[in-house]
C-alpha cells in the first residue's frame, strides 16, 4: 500500500508539534524528522528521497523545511531545489517557524481589507511593519511585492538591520528600515502609515491608544499576537475587517484569531498540494501568498 512520506528538515533538535498536526491531517501517513539539518546536508538527503521511487510517484513524497531561522530555511529551500534531477522531483515546502504562512495570511486579509474599503489594492501605500523577527520580516517582503512602501520597524536595539534587508534583497524586495524605539519614534512612523501591522511578541503592546491617535492616514491595522494585551490597542482577537475608532483615527481591525484561520487553512492546502499538484510542489512564501488569496477568493463573506 502507498506510504504519503513527509520529511521535517529542521537545523533545531525537535520539530514542532503544531506542523506535524496539520500535516498528518492533511493525509501525509509518515512523517519523519530528520533533525540538526545544515543547507550543507540538504542535496544529500533530498537525492536520497528523489531515487527510491519512480518520477510518477512525486505526490508521495514531500520535504518540509522547519526550524526557526528564516535565512537558514531559504538557503535550504535553494538547496533542495537544486538537488532535483531529471524528472527525480518531490515537492518542497518551506515554512520556518510559521512565518511563511502567518505572513502570507496577513498580507491577504489586509489586501482583501483595503481593497474592499478603497477599491485599490496596496500598490503605493505606506505599510509599516513592527517587529522585524521572522514573520515581520516576511510580511514586509510581501508588501513590498505588491508595490507598497513597505518598512520595518525596530522595536529594540537588539534588531539586526543589515541581516534583515539582507534577506530582503534575497526576493528583490525594496523594504525601509526605520526606528519604532521610542514613544516619539512610534507617533512619527504610524502617523505617516496607512497600514499598521504588530508582528511583535506575544504580550506586549506596542501601539497603544496615544499612539494611534496620530494614525489620521491609516486604512487597515493588523495584530499577530493573540496573548493579552493586543499589539494594537482596540483590535479585537477575532476581527476581520472590523471598524474600529481610536480617537481621531479610523481603521478596519484583523485580528489575530482571523490571521490564525487563514494561516491554517493555507498550510493544510499547502500539504495538500504536494499530494495532488500536477508537478512537482516548489512552496515558499510568495507561493504561501498566492494559495492565501485563493483561499480567500473562495470563502463565504465574514
Amino acid at each position: 500500500m502507498t506510504q504519503r512520506i513527509l520529511y521535517f528538515l529542521v537545523p533545531g533538535s525537535n520539530i514542532s508539534p503544531f506542523d506535524v498536526t496539520i500535516a498528518a491531517d492533511a493525509g501525509f501517513d509518515q512523517v519523519i524528522p530528520l533533525t540538526g539539518i545544515r543547507p550543507e546536508n540538504v542535496t544529500a538527503l533530498v537525492q536520497d528521497a528523489i531515487f527510491c521511487r519512480p518520477p510518477n510517484r512525486f505526490n508521495d513524497t514531500g520535504i518540509f523545511i522547519g526550524g526557526r531561522d528564516v535565512h537558514m530555511a531559504t538557503d535550504m529551500f535553494q538547496s533542495a531545489k537544486s538537488a532535483m534531477v531529471g524528472d527525480f522531483q518531490v515537492g518542497v515546502f518551506a515554512d520556518p517557524n510559521g512565518a511563511y504562512t502567518t505572513s502570507a495570511a496577513v498580507v491577504a486579509l489586509v489586501e482583501k481589507a483595503v481593497n474592499a474599503s478603497t477599491g485599490s489594492g496596496l500598490a503605493g501605500r505606506t505599510v509599516s511593519v513592527f517587529g522585524t523577527g521572522p514573520v515581520g520580516l516576511c510580511t514586509a517582503i510581501l508588501a513590498a511585492r505588491q508595490g507598497a512602501k513597505a518598512r520595518l520597524c525596530q522595536l529594540t536595539a537588539d534588531d539586526d538591520s543589515k541581516a534583515a534587508l539582507r534577506f530582503c534583497e534575497r526576493y528583490n524586495a525594496k523594504v525601509e528600515w526605520v526606528s519604532a524605539e521610542t514613544h516619539r519614534d512610534k507617533v512619527n512612523v504610524v502617523a505617516d502609515s496607512e497600514i499598521a501591522v504588530s508582528a511583535a511578541k506575544a504580550g506586549i503592546r506596542i501601539l497603544d491608544a496615544e499612539v494611534l491617535e496620530a494614525g489620521g492616514k491609516l486604512i487597515a491595522c493588523a495584530d499577530t499576537n493573540a496573548v493579552p494585551p493586543s499589539g494594537i490597542e482596540g483590535i479585537g482577537v477575532n476581527d476581520r475587517a472590523i471598524p474600529v475608532e481610536v480617537g481621531p483615527a479610523r481603521f478596519l481591525s484583523i485580528g489575530p484569531l482571523a490571521i490564525g484561520s487563514l494561516k491554517y487553512k493555507t498550510q493544510f492546502g499547502l500539504y495538500r498540494s504536494i499530494q495532488t499538484g500536477a508537478s512537482p510542489a516548489l512552496i515558499d512564501f510568495p507561493e504561501a501568498y498566492a494559495y492565501a488569496l485563493q483561499e480567500l477568493a473562495q470563502s463565504k463573506p465574514a
